[in-house]
């Protein structure tokens, strides 16, 4: 097979248009052409004013004589040999152990974690503080729309699917893979029930509303191969002898004896960091970011990079990114974990305290964009940067300022974009409606956000639009506070065997731990930790 990479045809182009650029870039007549298929498309807007936005290819052909196309297409770097992306460790022959190994976390690290070890016979034991994904979503929509209590352990950081399954479910990641885990981990998303195009698309995304099928279809298949899920069981603390894991205790009272644990707890389990802590795991504060997410109308956000094409609908809701190097503030503000067509979300884990984060459906057909605008902030910020802790203080003391200012109901403090410019509270919304819910509060962001937040945000607004058209809508939205954008802390760990140094049998894996950033990047690591769970079983 021969791989086609930068394959280039206009978004509205035929499929014969395809199969003629294929012959086109291989040199060959049509009957020596047998197949081809997409191995990924992806959008290319950068020229958009000059020639349109571009459908960007790369394929695999098969071909009726390899040897005479690579001799025509000479030293084309875009035509090469189908390179393999198989994740061979998926293949290994299965071998079963007594000693069941323990999941803390049914996030996709420990999912994913989950799914290798049952595939060899390790038959794990998967605890999960909160509830199946169906009674979980129950939990959190009622908070959103009628601003209810939160449940501290069934909300959108707690729960079957972790943080991940009220996001956008992007499904990408710049981590580098040369074994393929991220393609394995994409193959079975789709045959649990994923839409297929997440094997091909540049950046693929599943949504909230498809993911919850995919995490029913994995829990099935993880306990049709002896692997087992107790939900609604946390875990209080770690039997620690010695410099060995021995066992741990659940919130249920059960004491669990194992000796091989994977810590996939996310980056909000508060709780547990501190038993964890208090169990003498070494363990230290580290940068993370905050700020507030900012809404655009998607129309607007569509029309700055695809001009006369928005709204096209082979390219959809139109992402984008930014990141700014403040001169003055001496803080990188950037955005994160962007929702086309989004929702704006309450996404705390603590009663008396407002959290936001963004939300979108597999269709991305609200109406407005969502971005995390953050800031970076540093252990030196923090009260004692010596404490592991700390950083989850300065977390919390934010997060219950815009409670407050909230009004003390899950309201969040909200601030139209010119307002905040011109450093004036805000009254009422302009036209852009704020999508979060149970809604939003009028006011000046400076009350729930620290002072050098607001700054860097606000220094950074004028370079980032004049990359992006309109990004400084007067009537653009900010809604605080964001605080979640990961893990305050990072576990330490053995580069070579994954274990804690103070606790052999305790595998620190994730976002929570402090090893990964995002949905794949967290399975992805969830799969390294496994794998040496098995190297060290046979």
């Amino acid at each position: 097979m021969i791989q086609i990479s930068s394959l280039r045809l206009p978004v509205d182009h035929s499929e014969a248009q395809l199969r003629s650029a294929v012959l086109s870039a291989l040199k060959c007549h049509e009957d020596d052409l047998l197949s081809f298929s997409v191995l990924k498309r992806s959008i290319d807007a950068r020229k958009h004013r000059k020639e349109g936005v571009i459908f960007n290819y790369m394929l695999q052909a098969d071909v009726a004589d390899e040897a005479s196309v690579f001799a025509a297409c000479g030293s084309d770097p875009n035509i090469q040999p189908l390179k393999e992306r198989h994740y061979a460790f998926a293949s290994r022959e299965a071998s079963e152990a007594e000693d069941r190994p323990v999941i803390i976390g049914a996030g996709p690290c420990g999912l994913f974690a989950a799914l290798l070890l049952a595939r060899h016979g390790q038959r794990p034991i998967l605890l999960e503080r909160g509830k199946p994904v169906g009674p979980r979503a129950r939990d959190v929509t009622s908070h959103w729309r009628e601003g209810t209590e939160i449940h501290p352990d069934s909300n959108v950081q707690f729960g079957e699917g972790g943080a991940g399954a009220f996001s956008d479910g992007k499904l990408y990641t710049q981590i580098k893979d040369r074994e393929h885990r991220t393609r394995w981990i994409l193959d079975q998303l789709a045959e649990h029930g994923a839409p297929s195009d997440i094997l091909t698309k540049g950046r693929p995304h599943i949504g909230t509303d498809k993911l919850m099928k995919v995490l029913r279809q994995l829990r099935n298949a993880i306990e049709d191969l002896g692997g087992e899920y107790r939900f609604e069981t946390r875990v209080d603390s770690f039997d620690i002898e010695k410099g060995k894991l021995h066992g741990i205790t659940t919130s249920t009272g059960e004491e669990i004896q194992c000796h091989r644990a994977i810590l996939a707890v996310g980056h909000s389990a508060r709780d547990t960091f501190a038993a964890l802590k208090a169990a003498g795991i070494s363990m230290e504060a580290k940068p993370f970011s905050i700020g507030a997410r900012i809404e655009h109308p998607q129309k607007v956000i569509d029309s700055a990079f695809f001009g006369r094409q928005a709204g096209h609908p082979l390219l959809g809701s139109s992402p984008y990114k930014f990141v700014h190097h403040g001169k003055n503030s001496n803080r990188t503000t950037y955005s994160f974990c962007m929702c086309p067509g989004g929702l704006v979300v309450g996404s705390s884990s603590e009663p008396g305290g407002v959290v936001t984060n963004g939300m979108s459906s597999y269709a991305r057909d609200e109406a407005n964009a969502n971005s995390g605008f953050m800031v970076e902030v540093r252990p030196e910020d923090f009260e004692d940067p010596e404490d592991p802790l700390s950083g989850i203080a300065f977390q919390r003391r934010w997060e219950q300022m815009a409670y407050q200012v909230g009004g003390n109901d899950y309201h969040a403090p909200a601030q139209r974009l010119g307002d905040f410019l011109a450093k004036r509270p805000s009254r009422e919304a302009g036209d852009v409606a704020p999508s979060y819910r149970p809604g939003v509060v009028w006011t000046d962001l400076r009350e729930c956000l620290p002072e050098f937040i607001t700054d860097a945000i606000r220094e950074a607004i004028p370079h980032i639009a004049r990359k992006i058209p309109d990004f400084a809508l007067e009537d653009a939205v900010l809604t605080a506070a964001e605080t979640r954008s990961s893990s305050p802390l990072r576990i330490d760990r053995d580069e070579d065997s994954l274990q804690c140094p103070s606790a052999t049998g305790l595998y620190p894996a994730g976002e929570g731990a402090g090893y990964a950033g995002g949905i794949v990047s967290a399975a992805v690591d969830g799969l390294r930790v496994a794998e040496k769970i098995l190297e060290n079983a046979r």
